[in-house]
């Protein structure tokens, strides 16, 4: 088999199997991806150009099957797949890892204060305006409009279910006195995700998306598959934060009894 014979536009593991849908992500989403150059994304693009115009056993003659590949994953790691142009920094998949790590892990440290609250929840819904945006699909567009509606509603309904429930949580010693506070980060993100995904796709829904067959020519739009795919995303994106904001709160509350830390409060 020759390297024009690889299929790039197909992921290089099987997607039938858990393993194999793993390693695709994990690559995918790689942090280390975040550190490569401007040089090394365009040489990435230019050997995925060549193998898409044919051209890649006379302008890359030496290129081994692993050099192809790693092309295509940092390729796939930078740049929008349906236009092909380079994503801002905090846009691109390699920087969800280290993005949201720190995101999640300022909400849930600074949960009681109000102003702590109120500047992690306006910076998470930044972080994911830019995401949507930058990972928009580019068979509809989005204005500049709907972006500032989805952005400000968003942030808006993070921030608000975050203090109406910190208020209410105050208010009854009962849970005050409990570890319910430090789930109110992941109930804020899950209220905003069901306000920002539908506006920020409105048009997708209006409209409908681009649809392809088997081989990748496009046949149409289709409101039906933006519904579909809507319905998707929303769970998907509260599950992914779900662990990362529930898991550590369930921890901290038993490490809390520990003699360790009621010796060492601070």
């Amino acid at each position: 088999m020759t390297i024009s014979d690889i299929d790039i536009e197909s992921p290089r593991y099987d997607q039938s199997t858990f393993i194999g849908r793993a390693k695709h992500f994990f690559i995918t989403t790689n942090p280390l991806n975040v550190l490569a150059t401007d040089e090394q994304l365009d040489k990435a693009k230019d050997i995925v150009t060549a193998y898409r115009k044919g051209k890649i056993d006379e302008l890359y003659p030496n290129i081994t099957v692993d050099e192809l590949w790693n092309a295509k994953n940092l390729y796939d790691s930078a740049f929008h797949c349906q236009t092909g142009e380079k994503l801002f920094i905090l846009g691109r998949m390699s920087f969800q890892v280290p993005g949201n790590m720190l995101i999640t892990g300022c909400m849930m440290t600074f949960y009681k204060s109000t102003s702590a609250v109120i500047f992690w929840q306006f910076a998470n819904q930044s972080f994911n305006a830019i995401v949507n945006y930058s990972n928009r699909n580019a068979s509809v567009g989005v204005n500049t409009e709907q972006l500032t509606t989805a952005y400000i509603a968003a942030t808006t309904a993070s921030v608000g279910t975050a203090l109406g429930f910190n208020k209410i949580i105050a208010s009854s010693p009962a849970l005050s006195n409990g570890s319910i506070g430090r789930f109110v980060p992941l109930i804020a993100v899950a209220a905003a995700n069901c306000v920002n995904i539908p506006l920020m796709r409105q048009q997708e829904l209006n409209k409908g998306i681009t649809i392809q067959t088997s081989d990748g020519k496009d046949v149409g739009l289709s409101t039906r598959a933006a519904q579909d795919a809507l319905i998707q995303v929303i769970p998907s994106r509260i599950g992914m934060a779900a662990p990362a904001m529930f898991i550590p709160p369930v921890i901290m509350r038993n490490l809390e009894k520990t003699s360790t830390f009621v010796k060492n409060p601070w």
